[in-house]
């Protein structure tokens, strides 16, 4: 199982005014349990302004709260924050990786597609990939500006089948529990609809940059990308595994179909920006034998897109059988159409493999 791990920085620090080493600690313990147990973690950290508030002694958080000052605490932070996950996932002959995003990294098709296959290889080497928003970089602009929405966005990324998002409350409850006292723990919501946002309030510290209404936005983005959301207790003993393991614990939120399903959804829905033919056995493949798409089997190349835009795929009758993410740009397959897998880095100086589309990426129609 993909699992996608978000931990707020008021998880970190467990009420004190640092990062919190028995909490990390226990958090990197459980991970390194699920990757022992053959599953694949990503962590998505926050922490680095925290981190760098620690190292530098510059205050309450309530002061400096300008977007440069936070960016240098980050540029500062974000070292030491590595640094302790490394060396607490050494413990476990784990290897940490370090992985910074903004929204403009995963707007833009390219580096959308340069980062998941990045995170791909690393989960292939057993490596964790912990992921942060580049905060020295953005700018209102480009930023997700919360890691609760960033986690979600990297759930999509990586296609993963679960995100749970550790919080410092027990989940989503029926009102404020810090200001009503009968306000009830909701286990399972099977829809986010006007109640569940009226539900949601702010964030329950000054540190965090996050409150219940950002969860609840991230929930509805991984829940439509085919994964499952559970908003859990960072604090509660063994979280993440009881969570893993399928304890009810927090508030789940579930899905309503699955990753295949909503990637076809996706690719159906985007307009095609270009067109490729293919050759009577490159169609027979698609067809018949649940093939990818090689680029020895296209015949022409049409449009003028970029890699990962969604393309139609023609027969040789010029009949559309199917529609996909493109692994090439268009000028790069035009040159490459009908070629050998060995031919392609004589010709292009790199390659991204034999396939025009990969399978897992194209829906037949």
């Amino acid at each position: 199982m993909r699992i996608v791990i978000k931990v707020g920085t008021n998880v970190l620090r467990a009420g004190t005014e640092q990062i919190h080493r028995p909490r990390l600690i226990d958090l990197v313990r459980q991970t390194a349990t699920l990757s022992s147990q053959g599953h694949e973690p990503i962590l998505v950290s926050s922490g680095a302004i925290f981190a760098g508030r620690e190292i530098l002694g510059t205050g309450a958080p309530s002061q400096k709260k300008d977007v440069p000052h936070k960016q240098m605490l980050a540029a500062v932070g974000q070292g030491r924050l590595l640094t302790l996950y490394q060396q607490i996932f050494e413990m476990y002959n784990l290897t940490v990786a370090q992985a910074l995003l903004t929204r403009a990294d995963l707007a833009n098709r390219t580096r959308y597609l340069n980062a998941r296959n990045t995170l791909q290889l690393l989960l292939r080497q057993r490596a964790i990939p912990i992921v942060n928003e580049n905060d020295v970089v953005a700018v209102d602009e480009i930023k997700v500006g919360d890691n609760d929405n960033l986690s979600a966005l990297v759930a999509n990324l990586v296609e993963a089948d679960l995100l749970i998002i550790l919080t410092d409350q027990p989940g989503l409850f029926t009102a404020d529990p810090r200001q009503d006292p009968e306000a009830k723990l909701i286990k399972e919501v099977p829809v986010i609809d006007a109640k569940i946002w009226a539900m949601a309030g702010g964030s329950s510290g000054d540190i965090g940059t996050g409150g219940m209404i950002t969860k609840i936005e991230a929930a509805e983005l991984a829940t439509r990308s085919g994964a499952t959301v559970v908003i859990a207790p960072g604090d509660e003993p063994d979280s993440i595994l009881r969570v893993v393991n399928g304890e009810s614990l927090g508030t789940r939120f579930s899905t309503q179909f699955s990753r295949v399903e909503s990637r076809k959804r996706w690719i159906l829905a985007e307009a095609a920006q270009g067109t490729v033919k293919v050759d009577d056995g490159a169609a027979n493949a698609l067809l018949k034998h649940n093939k990818s798409l090689l680029v020895v089997g296209v015949t022409q190349v049409s449009g003028d897109f970029e890699r990962g835009a969604t393309i139609r795929v023609l027969n040789i009758q010029g009949q559309e059988i199917g529609r996909g993410l493109a692994h090439y740009k268009a000028g790069d397959l035009q040159a490459i159409r009908g070629k050998q897998s060995h031919q392609i880095t004589k010709i292009l100086g790199y390659d991204y493999g034999p396939t025009a589309i990969h399978r897992d990426n194209l829906v037949l129609v």
